[in-house]
């Protein structure tokens, strides 16, 4: 292994964090394994590195807790590679530096739920098309852990949106004022009015935010939304495909965008800026029945 330079402030918690997974080949592992990207060959494939770095970032990784090696071959012995309660807690780190990078780098440095139809990150989410969901759970409004995509329909539509209240005065100060931020209320309540064309479609609907359970229900409840409502809290989805999101009143919160999932777990269609809510619901539909037929 190369020599790596120690951090010695021993006080100091970013020093100390960075001399784990200071590398920038070290995170874009972590990334790819919550993306589902667990065997060597596979990450070798994805990040393009050569495998002696490779292997020598995973031996790190894997010597101070952020990866368990687990085997999933005897002969030979092969390995996967998955995150670890303290890996997946760098979950929040990646996406703090996906924010910033969407709206500093890629973006003008304005706080906004949406995107342009030119932005590196609408591109991002309209190439999930083709891609798969990876295995994963949330938590829905009983606190019971979920599969996002439904297995007792064709398809699952998952409509994530930045944050949705049963009382005006929860949502965050200066709500109004983020550019795609309004129209939650407006989104769940369409697709619960719509909601009987969609199971006809062969359609599960499930709506999905960063708020916690709790806030979920109380909001449910107040709207008698007829379908789960999952919280991505932990930002598990949110890591696994890279979803974009803004960040206000200190959480990280989805912007608002659909995608169309069959029952192999395949993204189908993905749409990205939301512009008009009530026509996204449309087009959700149309893209259920297209699939369909």
């Amino acid at each position: 292994m190369p020599q790596r330079t120690r951090l010695h402030d021993e006080h100091c918690a970013i020093a100390q964090a960075l001399d784990v997974v200071g590398d920038w080949w070290t995170l874009l592992i972590v990334r790819d394994a919550a993306r589902g990207v667990h065997r060597f060959d596979a990450l070798q494939r994805e990040l393009g590195m050569s495998r002696k770095v490779l292997a020598e970032r995973l031996k790190l990784l894997v010597e101070t807790g952020v990866l368990t090696r687990e085997p999933y071959q005897d002969r030979p012995v092969r390995y996967e590679y998955r995150l670890t309660p303290r890996g997946r807690a760098l979950l929040p780190v990646l996406i703090a530096l996906q924010d910033w990078g969407d709206t500093w780098v890629l973006g003008e440095g304005e706080t906004m739920a949406t995107a342009t139809e030119s932005s590196g990150e609408t591109e991002r989410v309209r190439e999930l098309v083709g891609t798969k969901v990876p295995e994963l759970h949330l938590t829905d409004l009983d606190g019971e852990v979920r599969d996002p995509v439904s297995a007792a329909t064709p398809y699952t539509v998952l409509y994530c949106f930045p944050g949705a209240y049963a009382r005006k005065e929860s949502y965050p100060p200066g709500w109004a004022g983020i550019p795609g931020a309004p129209g939650c209320t407006l989104e769940s309540c369409t697709y619960r009015d719509q909601l009987a064309e969609f199971t006809a479609a062969g359609a599960t609907v499930h709506g999905v935010s960063t708020q916690r359970p709790d806030e979920q229900r109380a909001f449910a409840d107040k709207e008698r939304l007829r379908f789960p409502l999952l919280s991505d809290a932990d930002l598990t989805l949110t890591a696994a495909l890279r979803l974009p999101t803004f960040r206000t009143a200190g959480v990280s919160r989805l912007k608002r965008l659909t995608l169309v999932v069959d029952r192999d777990r395949t993204v189908i269609e993905a749409l990205y800026p939301i512009t008009d809510i009530e026509a996204s619901v449309t087009a959700a539909l149309e893209a259920v029945r297209r699939a369909g037929s």
